[in-house]
């Protein structure tokens, strides 16, 4: 099976999940398992609606908590990291390039990291509530697919700054046209499953990542593994948080 080694080298990276790890990996090996970024998505996503399905007798609040706190625990809080780095250097590199690279790789957390976290977290929360309560589990599903095909576009389509980082590889070595469809076909199947609550999410995790994506090549000239980790948490947000929105408003 072809494609399952560049999927387990996809999984293995992204989260958290007990898999066999393929050794060794080459740079060829890492830019093709680009292509199985939205698969591993969907597996995050179909361990939320499964979790969801396992909790329904338990009060919304606590059920959409335990949710997101899983969706934290499966992707070793790799986004949130890159997130947390990105706030900091964003608001503490005070509109200039060096700056703001040399504090993302400070390892230290500070306000404008632990508000950014905060903020994603509680919309996440509020947006999962709401998803539980309009019986809309699938929706689950939308925001991991759409943020992790967000993190392909943004790689294949944007420089990468940090000679040698993962990223690099990635950008520098998959396969342009399999990573790109791949990631247009599996949004559109989940959008279309998800009706128009789907295809709202789509174009506001869309949005989303154009407005990261912008910020990045204005400020450092691309993007690095901390930003594309920002822009999946981001992107995933604005996903769920439109999609709930849009349920909510119909429930």
């Amino acid at each position: 099976m072809p494609w399952l080694r560049p999927f387990l080298i996809a999984l293995t990276f992204l989260t958290r999940l007990p898999a066999p790890a393929p050794t060794p990996v080459d740079e060829h090996e890492s830019g093709a398992s680009l292509v199985a970024y939205p698969l591993v998505g969907a597996v995050i996503g179909a361990i939320l609606v499964l979790l969801a399905l396992l909790t329904t007798s338990l009060p919304n609040l606590l059920q959409a908590c335990l949710i997101v706190a899983a969706w934290v625990i499966i992707t070793g809080a790799l986004h949130i990291d890159g997130l947390a780095d990105s706030a900091d250097a964003w608001i503490g590199g005070l509109g200039s390039r060096t700056q703001t690279l040399a504090i993302m790789k400070d390892p230290a957390c500070g306000p404008a990291a632990v508000t950014a976290i905060v903020m994603v977290v509680a919309i996440k929360i509020a947006a999962v509530m709401a998803i539980i309560e309009a019986a809309a589990l699938l929706l689950l599903l939308l925001a991991p697919i759409v943020a992790r095909a967000g993190l392909v576009v943004l790689l294949m389509t944007t420089p990468y700054v940090r000679s040698g980082g993962i990223g690099e590889s990635l950008s520098l070595y998959a396969p342009p046209l399999q990573a790109l469809g791949s990631a247009a076909l599996i949004t559109f199947i989940i959008a279309l499953f998800n009706g128009w609550a789907g295809i709202v999410g789509v174009i506001a995790g869309s949005l989303m990542l154009a407005l990261a994506q912008h910020s990045m090549v204005r400020r450092i000239g691309g993007t690095t593994g901390d930003t594309a980790g920002a822009s999946v948490e981001l992107t995933e947000t604005a996903a769920l948080a439109a999609a709930a929105t849009l349920v909510a408003s119909s429930w």
